[in-house]
């Protein structure tokens, strides 16, 4: 896999970046799209009041919180939050104020009930 770089993204660097549809209210930028074994990473931009359903994750997630606040049925977390969802685990996320989030999936989440 060539190097890939994103500059400066826990200073607003993300900004300036391309964003593409992934659900209602939630955009993706792609830094390493999942390919073959290779891990999935993006970030993810959630408009104020935006969510994604309930879903299982196949394998291990990590989510940096760039900007704005996250939300899950364990908590919130704010911008610098590090968050580890281990293959298995169950949950729905929200961001009331709108969010800016680093993530990487091991492999692709299964959606178990969709709005």
């Amino acid at each position: 896999m060539p190097r890939t770089t994103r500059e400066t993204l826990t200073t607003g660097g993300w900004k300036d970046l391309a964003f593409g549809p992934f659900r209602e209210d939630v955009t993706i930028h792609w830094i390493q799209p999942f390919e073959g074994d290779q891990p999935g990473i993006a970030l993810l931009k959630y408009e104020a009041g935006a969510s994604v359903p309930r879903h299982r994750h196949e394998g291990l997630e990590t989510i940096l919180v760039l900007e704005g606040i996250q939300s899950d049925e364990a908590g919130d977390y704010a911008r610098g939050c590090y968050i580890v969802n281990a293959a298995g685990t169950e949950h729905s996320v929200w961001s009331d104020t709108g969010c800016v989030v680093l993530i990487q999936w091991d492999r692709p989440v299964t959606i178990l009930e969709d709005s």
